[in-house]
This record gives C-alpha cells, sequence and structure tokens, in this order.
C-alpha cells in the first residue's frame, strides 16, 4: 500500500525572485511531502501584505495540511483569524525580509501597517524563520521599540516570546561554476536598479575610480524598472566604451556572465541576505560590500568599505583591479549543505502534532 505524504501549504503572498526560487526548491527538492503552493504576483506590495488573506478566501484547500510554512509577507493572524478551522495547525513564519529593517523611499510613507502584519503574523505562528542572524536580530529590535511607542497596556516580555521561537535558516544558493580565468578588470553589478540597492553610491564610485584607475569594465546586469534612474544614465554616458553588457538577460545567460566577473560590488541600503552577491562570489568573483546590514556575517573584513562612501568604494577598486585578495569561501549557503537542515525542519513540523 502506498504510503500517504506529508501535506505542507506553502503561502508566499510575494511572488518575487528570491521569493520564487525559495518556493520551487523546496517543492523540488522534498518531493517526499505533498505540497500545495499558493503564491500571488511580486508587485503592489502595500495591498499585497494587508489584502492576501481576502485574496485568498475561498481558496484554501478543504483538507488541512500537517503544517503551513508562510511568508512574512503573509497576513497569517487574519488568515487564521477568517478560517478558525486553521487554529490547530502548526504554523512556520519565514522572513525573507522584515518591515523594521526596510528602507523607505521618498516616495513612500512609512506606515506602521506592514510592521503590525509581521507582528502579529509572528505572535500567531509556532516557529520563526530568517534567512540572517541581521534579519532576526533587526525584526526583534524593531518589535521592541515599537512596543515603546504605545502609550500603555502592553504586556511584558513579548520580545522573548519571540526570540525563543526564533531560528535562522537561509535560503539556499545554486553554485556557479567560475572560469579558471577572470575577465580582468571586469567590475559586476548585478542588482535591481532601485533606491534600496542605491546605484548613485556605485555611479559615484565609478567616476572617482576613473581619475584612479581607468582600466575596468562594466557587466551591468540585474531589473530594471520602465523609468530608468539617473544613476544608470550617468554610467552609461560617462562609460560606455567600457560597458560590456548593460541588461537584464536570461538566467542562463546572467549566470555566465557570474562565472566571468572578478570583483562584484553592492551599494546597498538593504540586504537580508545578499543572494545575487552570494551567487556571484561562488562562482569566483571577490565581492566589495557596506560594512553593514547582512554583509558583517558573510564577508570579512577586507571585502567591506564605509558603508555610503564612495570614495572608499573606488579606493578599494582602484587596488583590486591591480590585486585583488582570493573570493571567500560560501559554500556554507550551497544547497547540499543546507538541505540537510531544511529537511529536518519540514520532518519536524510535519510531525509536530504526533510528537504533542
Amino acid at each position: 500500500m502506498e504510503k500517504i505524504k506529508k501535506s505542507i501549504w506553502l503561502l508566499s503572498a510575494y511572488r518575487s525572485d528570491s521569493h520564487a526560487s525559495w518556493a520551487d526548491w523546496l517543492v523540488a527538492s522534498f518531493d517526499t511531502f505533498q505540497w500545495y503552493k499558493l503564491e500571488l504576483p511580486g508587485r503592489h506590495f502595500r495591498w499585497r501584505i494587508r489584502g492576501n488573506p481576502l485574496q485568498w478566501l475561498y481558496q484554501l484547500p478543504e483538507q488541512l495540511p500537517d503544517f503551513i510554512l508562510a511568508t512574512s509577507m503573509v497576513d497569517l493572524a487574519t488568515l487564521k483569524g477568517l478560517h478558525p478551522r486553521l487554529a490547530g495547525v502548526p504554523c512556520v513564519y519565514y522572513f525573507h525580509e522584515n518591515q523594521f529593517a526596510y528602507p523607505v523611499s521618498k516616495h513612500q510613507v512609512d506606515s506602521v501597517e506592514p510592521k503590525m502584519v509581521q507582528l502579529y503574523g509572528a505572535l500567531a505562528a509556532d516557529k520563526l524563520l530568517f534567512n540572517s542572524d541581521f534579519n532576526k536580530e533587526t525584526f526583534l529590535d524593531g518589535v521592541e521599540e515599537l512596543l515603546k511607542k504605545f502609550p500603555d497596556n502592553i504586556p511584558g516580555g513579548i520580545v522573548e516570546v519571540l526570540r525563543d521561537k526564533s531560528e535562522v535558516l537561509p535560503v539556499v544558493i545554486s553554485p556557479v561554476e567560475g572560469e579558471a580565468v577572470k575577465d580582468k578588470g571586469s567590475i559586476l553589478w548585478n542588482h535591481r536598479w532601485e533606491y534600496d540597492k542605491d546605484p548613485q553610491v556605485f555611479c559615484d564610485a565609478l567616476v572617482e575610480l576613473d581619475k584612479m584607475n581607468p582600466e575596468f569594465k562594466l557587466i551591468l546586469l540585474g531589473s530594471r524598472s520602465k523609468i530608468k534612474p539617473e544613476a544608470l544614465i550617468e554610467i552609461e554616458e560617462r562609460f560606455a566604451d567600457r560597458i560590456v553588457v548593460n541588461e537584464k538577460v536570461s538566467r542562463d545567460t546572467y549566470r555566465a556572465y557570474l562565472s566571468r566577473a572578478a570583483i562584484v560590488v553592492s551599494t546597498a541600503i538593504h540586504e537580508f541576505q545578499g543572494l545575487s552577491m552570494l551567487e556571484a562570489v561562488s562562482g569566483g568573483a571577490v565581492p566589495l560590500v557596506p560594512d553593514d546590514l547582512c554583509y558583517r556575517e558573510q564577508y570579512p573584513d577586507e571585502c567591506r568599505y564605509r558603508a555610503g562612501d564612495s570614495k572608499k568604494l573606488a579606493e578599494k577598486l582602484s587596488r583590486w583591479l591591480d590585486v585583488a585578495p582570493y573570493p571567500p569561501d560560501v559554500s556554507y549557503w550551497h544547497s547540499e549543505v543546507i538541505i540537510n537542515s531544511w529537511n529536518e525542519l519540514l520532518t519536524q513540523w510535519c510531525h509536530y502534532k504526533e510528537a504533542e
């Protein structure tokens, strides 16, 4: 008789690139479980984080799962309130990011709503997972600061309760097989061209670098909006003769460029795990990152520069164009290393009710 598979609902309210690859990897890697994957497109962030229980109102299967794995974009508390039958189903809440440490652009309002969604979701969940220690600590610190703003009647011990059920379990990367000989002088940018990646610092650093050591080439990848950012326009105008590629390319082509790049740069003001950097480093590119965010737990001092300082970034780039250090080891984030930890977690929570 065929063994009945344990069932998992995977709820992801924002299918952006990293969220999508994580969800697809889980389903493909662990076919011993029966998955029900429910996702919403990665756009209209404010509507997604508050509206997903309404959008999914009639989409939840009748048969309950053994446990629910939901991302922190899911309004878990509201979802459970609208569906009382979920009260006894164990829930694991996965944080790709947290709204307490997410930078707000000049075009956005710093609303407390997304933070409250994640706070209530964390309280409603049985287990909290984070993709980095930076993500975990900024969430817990953010909750503590938010609670201080309440005028009265807030029970003590909330942060401690959340900390006790928190753990770090990263998203895996698929390693890139690097070329034995790198494209000399090649500098890779493989991030979104948006405010949270601060491309203007990268642009300003290139202007400075051009005065110090102009022998460089640019590999400009990553998605970009219809309205081209000023930083990219300036880079195109100033360094047109040094741009090898300047577009979002297919996945295979993307990985091919990563395998050839000598140096990969980040100027991000928001990064909770930095998958694009980890992928590039796995292919042999040397990372140059801000001394901030999740990067402090991933890369040694020599690979970091003072956050936001384009001149310091340019100075290190200039030296590295001549002699660069060896890329650090990022094998900890490879799928074959982390897969056992994910398997243990999924197995544990599928049998959670039996163990009670």
